[in-house]
């Protein structure tokens, strides 16, 4: 019966936008035309007419860079944009739809960036303030948009940094050697794009959300991670949940969680000045506690 409410309360927070913050509005273009084929990015945009250039979050999806969609973090990202920060949520290539490897998915992500940071002015949002998230291989990309610096597209400008402020990961894919995830998609050359190997001072400050029971991606993946960023002076925050496994975090898998991972990337961004008004997510469930 709870989880029942729970999913009526979220549903019904959905649908009543313009009762909370702001009201957004959903959009989608194409960000990258590659080998015949057109990549779009969904972009979710907080209704504000003050002029103000808004901050952004963009949400890689999952799959093992074999498959997955756009719509992979639809809600987190509607939700936050409520907050007044504009959400995007990009396709890139995979396996099953392009006959790719990891590493073009990499050079999508970071073209993505940098397609937001060229187009600042057009898009209103500050180019400063650009945090990259996503889950499992998403959260993969987004740290390599970060780490990962010789691995870019040919047509890039490379002039445009694609190393955002701060990153937010889902239960990310952060070895891809053998003690990791992906290495036998990777060819010999899965050292290349594994960000665990290629920390160094001054990465963007970021925020691990991972469940201890993962047995896809190892949790002492992001525990190794951790530290070796703290080792080298740099912001990271790991945040452990008991019992649970990959893709915990998604609100099919477990709404209990989707709210917990969903409000602790809120304090996150709460605290690097990126959101604005209350946190309707937490009143509603607080509401909902007292109920219950």
């Amino acid at each position: 019966m709870r989880k029942i409410q729970i999913v009526l309360l979220v549903l019904i927070s959905l649908s009543q936008l313009s009762a909370q913050n702001y009201e957004v509005e959903k959009s989608s273009f194409v960000y990258k035309s590659i080998n015949g084929t057109e990549l779009e990015m969904v972009m979710y945009m907080p209704r504000i007419s003050n002029g103000y250039k808004l901050p952004a979050i963009v949400f890689f999806f999952g799959g093992g860079w074999v498959s997955g969609n756009p719509g992979h973090f639809d809600l987190q990202a509607q939700y936050l944009a409520t907050r007044g920060i504009v959400a995007f949520c990009p396709d890139y290539r995979t396996k099953s739809k392009h006959g790719t490897t990891p590493f073009e998915s990499v050079k999508d992500a970071k073209t993505a960036i940098r397609y937001l940071k060229a187009r600042g002015e057009e898009l209103g949002i500050d180019t400063s303030r650009i945090v990259a998230s996503g889950g499992s291989a998403g959260g993969h990309l987004a740290a390599c948009t970060a780490l990962i610096k010789n691995v870019n597209e040919s047509t890039d400008d490379l002039n445009i940094s694609p190393v955002p402020m701060a990153l937010v990961l889902f239960n990310p894919v952060v070895d891809t050697g053998k003690k990791g995830y992906g290495q036998e998609r990777l060819a010999g050359r899965e050292f290349e794009i594994s960000p665990v190997h290629h920390i160094t001072s001054n990465v963007p400050a970021t925020l691990i959300m991972h469940g201890k029971d993962d047995t896809t991606v190892p949790f002492e993946n992001v525990v190794r991670f951790n530290y070796l960023m703290k080792q080298q002076h740099n912001e990271c925050t790991l945040v452990a949940y008991k019992k649970q496994g990959h893709g915990f975090f998604n609100y099919g898998k477990s709404p209990k969680h989707f709210k917990k991972t969903l409000s602790r990337t809120e304090i996150f961004l709460d605290e690097l000045g990126l959101l604005r008004g209350e946190s309707w997510l937490r009143k509603y469930y607080k509401e909902l506690k007292e109920v219950n």
